[in-house]
């Protein structure tokens, strides 16, 4: 299969390729810079220099491949602006080709005990744009195009994300930290899984949408002692207000706050998806 790819030199995308590669795909991937360049060719993938903001080059790409997912954003204020103009032009380039889009589990907002992909939405605000997006390019199946969604849990693994940014406060601070009294969850999934989940969403039916979370749900206080086991400071964490946390991360503070479980086995019943990572907490302490 040939296969386009943006973010390919990122924390998903990395590992996304590595699987592509071995199970003989053709992938070329977008990239800015010659680092990011040397990155993708290194993971057997051929680069395409071009901006998200290239409509032209992601169309053309798109319609050269049998098959595309879309990984990357800008993450700052333009996200939204620019990913809806992206995956548009990604998805016109695709024609009736499937189009794997990125979405999120923030989504969904507080679930409120358990809940699955037919959730309603209530996002925070710094991923507003997303419900929208994904509902304009799902209906576009009814006019031949191919879309299929995954929204990713918080990923984790290999030192990187969101929690390896815990870890590097925590380890400076002298403490992890957790976020307020330390109960709320979250939906975790390792970033090798993740990956697995978008090399099989090119499989999916048109109008597929998958959660990409394992079902297993963790307290922001029982990550921190994790962390904590992993940077040698057992048992020192510390609380987070949701202030000091935004006057770091800004609103993402907003979606990292907010409390999550999830319970669905959708990848796994129609894309047999298997996660192999399903105690976060010992991959976690045991920094993996």
């Amino acid at each position: 299969m040939k296969v386009f790819v943006t973010g390919g030199s990122g924390y998903i995308g990395r590992s996304l390729l590595r699987i592509l590669s071995e199970r003989g795909d053709s992938v070329t991937a977008l990239v800015r810079s010659d680092e990011s360049a040397k990155t993708v060719s290194d993971l057997g993938a051929t680069p395409v220099k071009g901006e998200l903001t290239d409509a032209t080059v992601l169309r053309e790409a798109a319609a050269a491949a049998d098959g595309v997912v879309h990984l990357a954003l800008t993450g700052d204020e333009r996200s939204g602006e620019v990913d809806r103009a992206a995956a548009n032009a990604l998805l016109a380039g695709a024609g009736g080709n499937p189009y794997v889009h990125t979405g999120g589990s923030w989504t969904y907002g507080d679930t409120d005990g358990f809940a699955d992909e037919d959730a309603p939405f209530a996002p925070p605000m710094i991923t507003a744009w997303r419900g929208p997006l994904e509902e304009q390019l799902l209906a576009t199946r009814t006019q031949g195009s191919h879309p299929v969604i995954v929204r990713p849990g918080i990923v984790y693994g290999q030192g990187g994300g969101l929690l390896g940014f815990f870890l590097g406060e925590g380890v400076q601070a002298g403490a992890i930290g957790y976020l307020g009294d330390g109960t709320s969850h979250w939906s975790l999934v390792h970033v090798d899984d993740i990956a697995d989940l978008y090399a099989r969403a090119l499989t999916a039916p048109a109008g597929g949408h998958y959660l990409g979370v394992t079902g297993v749900s963790v307290q922001t206080r029982e990550v921190a002692e994790a962390l904590g086991q992993a940077a040698g400071i057992p048992g020192r964490t510390r609380s987070i207000s949701r202030e000091e946390l935004a006057g770091k991360l800004g609103p993402l503070a907003d979606a990292l706050f907010l409390d999550q479980r999830f319970a669905t086995t959708k990848a796994q019943d129609e894309l047999g998806w298997n996660p192999r990572h399903r105690d976060p907490l010992a991959d976690l302490a045991g920094g993996r």
